[in-house]
């Protein structure tokens, strides 16, 4: 048995999207079946759907920020019942037994977790993502979303919120460093860099904003930052030299990282979460001397995604975005690319009880 469900789908990476309909497994003992009520655009679905990451298994629904309610449960949940506020993000299995699942870093899986949409899943089905109106996934990667947060602000939560949470508390964005707050610059102002600010700045950092132009100044500062600063500007690498202990670099394009390294402080880390198609070239000696790091994240484990829902609710943080009906998915990827969105689209799912799928 399966549950049909309307989905916005691609059958190629120069294919318009369709409604369509898809099937969702019935749930097993230990899943939960989600009724979206909200789907964030993430760059990521841009780049897994235009083949920019090698090729797609298509046909294929993309999105992993997923919000909605709890319609049913398998026989076994016990954390979950019907009614539910919860959410789903970049995956929705693991093998939870090896050392990186037992540690909660589940997206560590040695075995290799399962992605929420384009990748083979344990019953050898692709994955399919949540431009949907459900979704079935196990139990446990499934989240709380606090009574705080709308579904619509909290579904990019499940992906840009924790991409920058788990670095900024990793690297101790919160602590004091001689009694001062540590100085977090936050690179890029786009989806994952709103809130990198945000968090950065509730966790009590002194943010300052890196950006090529101070377009977005008015923005960096309403969001936490205490300054923002334009890269272009012509002596901005010298003037700016030993002025951070952490970099959170949110770009997905090509930057001449040893240049951004001179602006750490010794010891001081460039936390990466942009992944740019580019190859990115940079000289050991940048991180020799000054005895610097530069270090990958890659969103976090369930347990610091749901710490993460919380921090956030706690202290009145959301994405903030624009909602936009499931027949402008087409023209929002072109704007994401464009730079034009500020600072996130979602979809509301709603809207697929005004297109019918295709045959």
């Amino acid at each position: 048995m399966s549950i049909s469900v309307k989905a916005l789908q691609k059958t190629g990476p120069d294919q318009p999207f369709r409604v369509a309909t898809i099937e969702r497994r019935d749930p097993r003992p230990d899943d939960v079946l989600i009724d979206i009520k909200a789907a964030g655009i993430c760059h990521s679905d841009i780049h897994t759907i235009r083949n920019e990451w090698g090729e797609a298994h298509f046909p294929l629904t993309v999105g992993h920020e997923i919000a909605g309610v709890v319609e049913a449960v398998g026989s076994d949940v016990t954390d979950w019942k019907v009614g539910d506020r919860v959410g789903v993000g970049c995956m929705v299995n693991s093998c939870g037994e090896c050392e990186e699942c037992l540690a909660g870093q589940e997206q560590n899986c040695l075995n290799g977790n399962v992605g929420t949409y384009n990748v083979e899943d344990v019953d050898g089905t692709i994955t399919q993502g949540g431009y949907a109106q459900k979704v079935v996934v196990n139990e446990r990667f499934v989240c709380r979303i606090p009574d705080a947060l709308d579904f619509d602000v909290a579904a990019p939560l499940l992906c840009a919120g924790i991409t920058t949470y788990a670095p900024l508390n990793r690297w101790g964005a919160g602590e004091k460093k001689n009694g001062a707050p540590k100085q977090v610059a936050v690179l890029g102002l786009g989806g994952l860099g709103h809130m990198g600010v945000q968090i950065a700045a509730a966790m009590g950092a002194e943010v300052t904003v890196l950006s090529r132009t101070l377009k977005k100044e008015a923005a960096a500062l309403e969001l936490g930052a205490k300054r923002m600063l334009a890269t272009t500007d012509e002596n901005f690498f010298s003037d700016h030299a030993g002025d951070f202990d952490l970099i959170l670099n949110t770009i997905s394009a090509d930057i001449p990282v040893n240049r951004y390294l001179r602006l750490l402080k010794p010891r001081g880390v460039m936390a990466v979460v942009g992944l740019p198609p580019e190859k990115q070239e940079f000289s050991f000696g940048a991180v020799i001397g000054g005895a610097k790091a530069i270090a990958g994240s890659n969103i976090g484990g369930i347990a610091e995604t749901q710490e993460m829902l919380d921090f956030c609710a706690e202290h009145g943080i959301a994405a903030k975005i624009e909602t936009i009906p499931v027949t402008e998915a087409d023209a929002a990827y072109d704007r994401v690319v464009a730079g034009d969105v500020q600072f996130r689209v979602v979809i509301d799912t709603a809207s697929f009880d005004d297109v019918e799928a295709v045959a």
